[in-house]
């Protein structure tokens, strides 16, 4: 389907511009006058090579797809159509790739099709809860308020994992500064002191001639350092990218000193928040479940969540294999089992996610008070060594001299 841009009149004499999405040039036309406009100039949009877009991780950001169901949520609860609103926000949402699925998940919905069924053929933009809850919404007739709680729900997860990451940028930071720093010394400082120590003939310290080994591998060989790196991205690659090392990866996650706590809270809260929005929303329990497994976003995880449809279906509870895994600590399971006595599950839910978003938000600022002296601490550390392994033998140097 291409893209043609317009310019038309309608029928109040005013200029109207935008873009429709259509097979051919003459079916774009024929769309705009059932649309009371008269066409002035259209053309297909360019796709030269300036044009084209190139995408890099994720389609749609997830800030722009947080303002976006908070819009959509206020134009339907104030009234708007369905077909209206999302043309509406065709025109003014940000990144392109969600501003030109919209343009053809309105026109899909000009031709009669559900909204669930529209953003459905676009699994890429619109996760499974969304494409899940519309449909709940849609069945049950209250999508105004489906969208409400969508809004809701990618707000507070988009926060949560901006906690996350806050915590992660200092120390990585930090990191890469540092390694620049030591890999200066060690290329440029270094070797200038390895040939005054050589000239002098004085004996060289243990300590001093491991640095400057890693000295010399570094100047003379750093096309195997380089390369060493290469591979070493390019197995995390290929292990990320197998089921079983994905598996792996996430399980060390889980398990890290300092952050795997982080980790394991903002799992649990996205976890309970989304369940919790698709048992508001009367999403059946198994669906619900499924839904989860695919959004959560960590492969230990997703396999408790599995095995807990399993229980389900074989007529447990869902407390019950939650309860026999180590990523959810009692308090969880015992709310979701009160939840599960006192038939109020959903809420229970929303209590939970509630406590382990504000958990993260708090674990987090006690976490970058901690990082910060022991990142200094191992800086500091790392150069002093090379320094001392410098200076020590300069020393015996000076002595010998008087």
């Amino acid at each position: 389907m291409a893209e043609f841009q317009y310019l038309a009149v309608d029928e109040l004499g005013k200029r109207q511009k935008g873009v429709i999405a259509s097979q051919t040039k003459g079916a774009a036309i024929a769309e705009l006058k059932k649309r009371g406009l008269m066409v002035r100039a259209i053309e297909e949009k360019p796709k030269s090579f300036l044009h084209m877009e190139i995408q890099i991780g994720k389609p749609v950001k997830t800030e722009d797809f947080v303002v976006y169901c908070r819009q959509f949520a206020t134009l339907i609860r104030a009234g708007v159509s369905l077909v209206d609103a999302t043309n509406i926000l065709s025109n003014q949402v940000d990144g392109k790739v969600l501003r030109k699925t919209l343009i053809e998940v309105t026109e899909k919905l000009r031709k009669g099709t559900a909204l669930s069924q529209a953003v459905g053929e676009f699994p890429k933009i619109f996760p499974p809860i969304f494409i899940n809850m519309v449909r709940a919404g849609e069945e049950a007739g209250n999508l105004d308020d489906v969208l409400e709680r969508l809004a809701i729900q990618f707000e507070k997860d988009y926060f949560t994992m901006e906690k996350v990451k806050s915590a992660m940028t200092y120390p990585i930071v930090v990191g890469i500064f540092s390694i620049l720093s030591i890999a200066y010394l060690l290329t440029n400082v270094v070797p200038q002191f390895a040939g005054i120590l050589t000239a002098a003939g004085t004996e060289i310290p243990a300590l001093t001639r491991w640095v400057m080994g890693i000295s010399n591998s570094l100047v003379e060989q750093w096309y195997l350092w380089l390369l060493g790196i290469a591979a070493l991205l390019l197995a995390c690659k290929l292990i990320s990218s197998n089921p079983k090392g994905r598996y792996a990866i996430d399980y060390m996650k889980l398990r890290l000193p300092i952050f795997g706590v982080v980790f394991r809270k903002a799992a649990i809260a996205r976890f309970t928040r989304t369940l919790g929005s698709l048992f508001n929303s009367s999403v059946p329990v198994l669906q619900s479940l499924s839904v989860v497994e695919r959004v959560i976003g960590n492969a230990v995880i997703a396999e408790v969540i599995r095995n807990s449809r399993e229980s389900l279906s074989a007529g447990q509870r869902l407390s019950d294999p939650l309860r026999r895994s180590w990523v959810f600590p009692p308090l969880v399971t015992q709310m979701i089992a009160i939840g599960e006595e006192t038939g109020a599950l959903d809420h229970m839910l929303g209590k939970i996610a509630d406590f382990y978003e504000s958990d993260v938000e708090n674990t987090v600022d006690k976490l970058k008070s901690l990082i910060e002296p022991i990142m200094l601490l191992i800086v500091a550390g790392v150069v002093g060594t090379i320094i001392a392994s410098i200076m020590l033998p300069m020393f015996k140097i000076y002595e010998t001299i008087h």
